[in-house]
C-alpha cells in the first residue's frame, strides 16, 4: 500500500499520523507480551516462575493462603483449601475420614 503524503490535506496526514501511532503502540505490546510469554514458558520449564527470577510481580498481588488441612501420612503436606483438591486428600475422604480431621 502507497500513499501519495505530497497530495494529502493536513487533515489526513494528521488522521494517518495518528492511526500510525496507535498501530506502532499496538505492535510493541504485542511484542512484549510474546516475550514474557516465551520467558515464562522457558523458566517454568526449568522449574521456576518469572517472578521468581526476575522479583517482579507478574499478575494480581495475593496474601499468601494459611495452611487449613494436613496429610495424615505426611504432616508436613499441607493444604490451603484453595484450588485442585490433593491426591491424598481424595484418597483420604474415600477412606472415611471427613474434611473436619484432616483439619489442623
Amino acid at each position: 500500500m502507497t500513499f501519495d503524503l505530497e497530495n494529502m490535506t493536513l487533515e489526513d496526514l494528521k488522521k494517518h499520523q495518528t492511526q500510525v501511532a496507535k498501530a506502532i503502540s499496538g505492535f510493541a505490546e504485542k511484542q512484549k507480551q510474546k516475550a514474557i510469554e516465551a520467558l515464562d514458558a522457558k523458566a517454568r520449564e526449568m522449574g521456576y516462575s518469572l517472578a521468581e527470577l526476575t522479583g517482579l510481580q507478574t499478575g494480581r498481588k495475593r496474601s499468601a493462603a494459611v495452611a487449613k488441612y494436613a496429610n495424615p501420612a505426611n504432616p508436613a503436606d499441607t493444604w490451603t483449601g484453595r484450588g485442585r483438591k490433593p491426591r491424598w486428600f481424595d484418597a483420604a475422604l474415600k477412606a472415611g475420614k471427613s474434611a473436619d480431621d484432616l483439619r489442623i
